[in-house]
């Protein structure tokens, strides 16, 4: 009997996801999404902070939802203006499941919100992410990676739930860590940055789709 390898399982998953994304519909919104990453990345300042809270928000936390709140607070300025206690409530009347963690996120975060626009198109996305998670409260690597994503970089992995049960399904991990160290998470990624060749696509587009396979639906 034949061994199944590692490069055969990453073979596997790349040709799935490549059927995928031949779908018509699916293609379609992959592009789309992708699009919209790279304009909200040639936007202004306050458009990444909404981006910004959303990733702060999602952590832990349902993306939807996550994205639902980052732009009530963007809409009616709160997320500029308003103090800890305004933001959370508003967290905790939309359901948020650590409101107040993420609000005293949120509004510290206040001060780097320009200073991001400025600093992290002059970096890489490796040194860009280290740049965020040191400085950002409330960003990891999960987080960061995220942020950098919808701002339109597509060489790096958001690995979150989603992505992690495809990976095991898939055999590329055994069980799913309930956290990732930061070496960890670039031997994921690394596996991944493998997969997104083999299925000729870049890591943002590759994300979608397996986030597609475990949802459904094609978010943010």
């Amino acid at each position: 009997m034949s061994r199944v390898t590692k490069f055969d399982q990453m073979r596997r998953l790349a040709d799935a996801v490549q059927e995928l994304a031949r779908d018509p519909e699916v293609g379609r919104t992959v592009r789309e999404r992708v699009r919209e990453f790279e304009e909200i990345g040639r936007g202004g300042w306050r458009l990444w902070a909404r981006e910004l809270a959303f990733c702060v928000l999602a952590a832990n936390f349902k993306a939807v939802e996550a994205f639902r709140m980052a732009s009530r607070l963007w809409e009616t300025g709160a997320l500029f203006e308003a103090p800890v206690g305004e933001v959370e409530e508003i967290l905790r009347s939309m359901g948020h499941r650590f409101p107040r963690t993420r609000a005293e996120y949120l509004v510290s975060n206040r001060p780097l919100l320009r200073s991001i626009r400025e600093v992290v198109p002059k970096l890489s996305s490796e040194r860009a992410r280290e740049w965020l998670r040191e400085n950002v409260r409330g960003l990891g690597m999960k987080e960061s990676s995220h942020f950098l994503r919808n701002i339109g970089r597509k060489d790096v992995a958001i690995i979150d739930r989603h992505i992690l049960r495809v990976m095991r399904e898939y055999g590329l991990i055994g069980d799913i860590p309930r956290s990732l160290t930061r070496g960890r998470y670039l031997q994921l990624e690394g596996i991944l940055r493998g997969v997104a060749a083999e299925a000729g696509l870049s890591l943002a587009e590759l994300d979608l789709c397996m986030w597609y396979m475990k949802t459904g639906f094609i978010f943010r």
